[in-house]
């Protein structure tokens, strides 16, 4: 059972403590923020990792997104190969006076080419200079941060769990065969000194006969 009026002897303890802290005041911008991890600044592109797969601008749910991209044909790597095509990106752009900081573009991209950016300081005079083209947002990309560290506890990815086994499938085979190689390198050295013990152990018979 609580007792009368502790709901408001909990505000006023807040309020107290509150008023007790000393009030500090951030000398922006002569001092830059500090921004917690991981912020929703811009959203950087890393064009080298981009596929056009289109696959951002598709689930945009503001439409901000514009790609621009053609195709060029690829020699084949081998002599009677077969040439290849891929897209090439000519534009990649994005409107933030439309994007709404979702991030579902950075979450739904398979080849991890946009990351978020702490940067904020992009305001323009003309809304129509929100328009931010690739060049820009790569600039951005090196102001992303490292990722941070893993926990030791945590379960190992799935990815690192099957490249593992395969790795060790390998390790295991190349062993394999490196112990047949050994073994049948010993047997035919074993078969080598047995044929030189049958000749040496003939040749006095020889001696002998033609005696």
């Amino acid at each position: 059972m609580s007792l009368p009026g502790r709901g408001l002897a909990k505000g006023l303890a807040v309020t107290l403590r509150t008023m007790t802290r000393r009030t500090v005041t951030q000398q922006y911008p002569e001092t830059p923020p500090e921004l917690v991890p991981r912020s929703r600044g811009v959203i950087a592109l890393f064009e080298e990792n981009c596929t056009v797969c289109m696959l951002c601008a598709r689930e945009c749910p503001d439409w901000c997104i514009y790609i621009d991209s053609h195709k060029e044909t690829v020699p084949a790597a081998a002599p009677g190969g077969r040439e290849r095509s891929r897209n090439v990106l000519d534009r990649f752009a994005i409107d933030f006076s439309l994007c709404m900081y979702c991030g579902i573009c950075v979450e739904v991209c398979p080849f991890d080419a946009l990351f978020w950016s702490p940067e904020f300081e992009y305001a323009e005079e003309d809304i129509r200079d929100l328009v931010h083209e690739r060049d820009r947002l790569r600039e951005w990309m090196w102001t992303v941060p490292a990722p941070p560290a893993l926990d030791p506890r945590a379960e190992e990815p799935k990815e690192v769990a099957a490249a593992r086994r395969t790795a060790d499938k390998l390790a295991a085979a190349q062993a394999a065969q490196a112990a047949e190689a050994e073994r049948a390198a010993q047997e035919q050295a074993a078969q080598g000194r047995d044929a030189q013990g049958r000749d040496a152990a003939e040749q006095p018979r020889d001696g002998e006969a033609g005696a």
